[in-house]
């Protein structure tokens, strides 16, 4: 008898997409444009190329780029994004801590964002830059205790910012650098919690030649 061969099973990212998806991507880019991510050409190049998409992975392609703006089921199903650090998805309501003692703490480039966040920052800094990560939330729930301790935010231009919930602030200052642009803004930061003997400031992404 001859030896059986063992059949490999193909990756997420190789299993083929349907026209469903491939619609829901194009509506995905459509987003994009409106929100100035995408000029005409690009986006055209890029519908061109979902729609002649075969795979998770050749569909996936053309939103890894777009902050805010990611297939929740594409994302769900495909590992071979190298940008995406830690669990390649958050369940809705799950809460992850984030803690700076003494240290820096830093979140920026294509970083995947839970619903809800707990940052902890005593006698440190911390910088979560929003501007490239992937969210999947139109709101972003992100509690703060900060203890003689420096944190910088960074949302994108189309997002919003919550400070209302902030309930303490004591021996430290709160800066607002955003641009309101008067409407409701996607996604929404809501940040609560206090801030005891430290600063916390929130902005928007440095634009020009120095950045």
């Amino acid at each position: 008898m001859g030896e059986e061969t063992e059949t490999k099973a193909p990756s997420d990212r190789d299993l083929r997409v349907s026209d469903d998806e491939r619609e829901h991507v194009v509506g995905v880019l459509q987003k994009a444009i409106g929100r100035g991510l995408l000029d005409l050409d690009e986006f055209t190049e890029r519908t061109d190329v979902a729609l002649a998409a075969r795979t998770r992975g050749e569909l996936n392609a053309v939103l890894t780029d777009l902050p805010g703006l990611v297939h929740r089921d594409i994302l769900r199903q495909t590992v071979a994004n190298p940008y995406v650090t830690g669990p390649q998805v958050f369940a809705p309501g799950q809460r992850i801590e984030l803690n700076a003692k003494y240290s820096a703490l830093h979140r920026t480039g294509a970083w995947l964002v839970p619903q809800a966040m707990l940052v902890r920052n005593k006698y440190g800094a911390t910088k979560l830059d929003f501007s490239a990560a992937i969210i999947e939330f139109p709101v972003v729930h992100v509690e703060l205790d900060i203890r003689w301790g420096s944190a910088e935010i960074i949302i994108p231009d189309t997002a919003s910012v919550d400070l209302n919930q902030i309930t303490e602030i004591k021996y430290g200052g709160i800066e607002d650098k955003t641009r309101p642009n008067g409407l409701a803004g996607n996604p929404r930061f809501v940040l609560s919690g206090r801030v005891h003997g430290g600063s916390l400031s929130v902005r928007n992404p440095r634009h020009g030649f120095f950045g």
